[in-house]
């Protein structure tokens, strides 16, 4: 399997520093009868996962010269909405996994209420970071990010698509059904770490088609690749359960298309993404890299 490009290692290093610094400098364990949910939560959130959704999100940021700082802490919020989805996709109710990122899953390590406390706890922290005057001073901006961020999360979008996907169990869904599955599911969330960098960097809305184009394409590409890792992919380097979806007889872009097409596929749109950022110079070489990245890894 091939390792990251130079510049995405080194972007990948750092942004996982700084999310943990940030999740461990805003959730500090109270000396009160709280302390075991926010030790779970920072079980859950630090030293774990590879910050996809807060990369896309400083990166775009950063294209337009936003202060890193400001755009961690806006990282975070989207990671906590990550976090908090895959702490209740992995209770006994959803998916019931016993591991996650290498570790027991949280309802595992500590119990199912528990979990579900903590998932709900991210659920508002994330819009309490994004809503905090301290992440951004511009209230405009705050209110924008909050709109992009909950349309993305909820019903119309990572919510909705856990449905679908819910219902999806036992087959009997097409090429356009499951497209559209990963579109909320997966792609809704990518989709609005890369808006939400675009609208710290105060781009217009008419000038953030081809950053919308690129995160499409990569959601798309990202949850192929999901797909290939969970048919044939090895189950201690993912540190997550695999064959889950054949078990439970899910239409996958892999048991719709076989696996050669849809590698194929997902390289296609790997190459679109990157074309995407064609008026980008090397500024944007960690995009690029991140998006070639997604089809190439092995967890």
């Amino acid at each position: 399997m091939a390792q990251p490009a130079p510049v995405l290692a080194e972007g990948l290093a750092r942004i996982q520093k700084d999310i943990d610094a940030a999740f461990d400098a805003l959730l500090p364990v109270p000396q009160d009868s709280r302390a075991r949910l926010y030790e779970a939560m920072r079980y859950a959130a630090i030293g774990g996962g590879k910050r996809l959704r807060p990369l896309l999100l400083v990166s775009v940021a950063e294209l337009y010269g936003v202060d890193r700082h400001i755009a961690v802490r806006c990282g975070a919020a989207v990671e906590a909405i990550h976090v908090y989805s895959l702490i209740h996709d992995d209770l006994p109710c959803m998916d019931d996994d016993d591991l996650r990122h290498s570790k027991p899953t949280l309802h595992k390590a500590y119990d199912e209420a528990t979990a579900v406390l903590a998932g709900d706890a991210f659920q508002a922290f994330a819009f309490e970071v994004l809503s905090d005057p301290a992440t951004i001073g511009d209230p405009f901006a705050r209110a924008e990010l909050v709109q992009v961020l909950a349309c993305a999360s909820g019903a119309n979008g990572m919510v909705g698509g856990q449905m679908i996907d819910i219902v999806a169990e036992g087959g009997g869904f097409d090429l356009p059904m499951v497209a559209r599955l990963q579109q909320l599911k997966t792609g809704a969330l990518l989709a609005a770490s890369v808006e939400m960098g675009a609208v710290l960097g105060k781009l217009a809305p008419e000038g953030r088609t081809h950053l919308r184009a690129y995160a499409r394409d990569i959601g798309l590409a990202f949850q192929i690749a999901d797909d290939l890792l969970d048919h044939e992919g090895d189950q201690d380097k993912a540190g997550k359960a695999l064959r889950k979806d054949a078990e439970a007889n899910k239409q996958t872009f892999v048991s719709l298309l076989g696996p050669d097409r849809a590698r194929e596929q997902a390289r296609l749109l790997v190459e679109q993404a990157v074309d995407h950022l064609r008026q980008h110079g090397p500024e944007a070489d960690l995009l690029r890299a991140l998006a070639r990245y997604i089809v190439e890894r092995d967890h």
